[in-house]
């Protein structure tokens, strides 16, 4: 009955893809938000399901803090972060009382979590669904991976940052994609330089190269760089519902994750 249900809730989605990091704070759901904006802005239709069940972040990240969920009968409606519903989000952020609830949940409950937000949410048509884990590869990675197995996702967007802490750890997570069997689109070094506000010049604060040498020891495609912008802090901050969604196109981090975006689509259109 429950794989019935997946079946009928993702239907109509073309293409799935999670969003991984051996490693919390990385950006792991910077890069996800960033990902969507750009494929919203390529014309395609995307939603992003948040399955960081302690940590969720995501409704932030698009500006959706405090919005709910309305239920329908035939699921769960998923929050619209646009005027056009071109992009919609799931989270467990959106069904908790307060933003600063925590979610002191063990494994089996956290599975069960994931499992409805995979059968019970009215996705509808999506070009793509993209899915925001949580770092490591813990209960909620397994859920997922075996929940989706008979949708054939097209695969996992690794994200890191360029010390060598962080790689010792994405390592692990291209362990891990290979033991499930969950292809891997590329790698996505994050944070890899900081861009000056004032002068826009780029300085490598925690050195640059490793993400892309991993790629190449594993022999996986290399995505890009996305280097710290300020900018980005500012828009995620600013006051008035979607400030970020509205102006992502004005950041200097756009053009960046736009040639990203289009590298997982020619990945995932052939």
């Amino acid at each position: 009955m429950a794989d019935q249900a997946m079946t009928e809730s993702l239907a109509s989605v073309k293409h799935i893809m999670l969003v991984l990091s051996g490693k919390g704070g990385v950006g792991k759901s910077s890069v996800t938000t960033q990902l969507a904006l750009s494929l919203v802005h390529k014309g395609f239709k995307v939603g992003v399901l948040d399955i960081d069940l302690t940590g969720p972040s995501i409704p932030r990240m698009l500006g959706l803090d405090g919005k709910k969920v309305h239920q329908a009968s035939s699921g769960w409606v998923p929050v619209y972060a646009d005027e056009q519903q071109r992009l919609c989000c799931m989270s467990i952020g959106f069904l908790l009382l307060s933003k600063n609830d925590s979610v002191v949940w063990r494994g089996p409950k956290k599975n069960a979590m994931i499992e409805q937000f995979l059968q019970d949410v009215c996705w509808g048509e999506l070009d793509y669904l993209i899915i925001d884990t949580p770092p490591g590869t813990s209960d909620e990675h397994i859920s997922v991976t075996e929940y989706l197995r008979q949708f054939n996702p097209d695969g996992a967007v690794v994200v890191t940052t360029p010390q060598g802490v962080a790689l010792a750890d994405v390592r692990k997570e291209l362990n891990f994609c290979k033991k499930v069997k969950l292809p891997v689109l590329g790698i996505v070094e994050n944070m890899s330089g900081f861009i000056c506000p004032h002068c826009a010049e780029c300085t490598n604060i925690f050195s640059t190269g490793g993400g892309e040498a991993m790629a190449t020891e594993f022999g996986i495609s290399f995505l890009g760089r996305v280097p710290i912008d300020p900018s980005f802090t500012s828009m995620v901050e600013a006051e008035g519902e979607g400030s970020y969604v509205k102006n992502f196109e004005k950041s200097n981090l756009f053009p960046v994750v736009s040639r990203i975006a289009q590298m997982i689509i020619d990945k995932t259109q052939k």
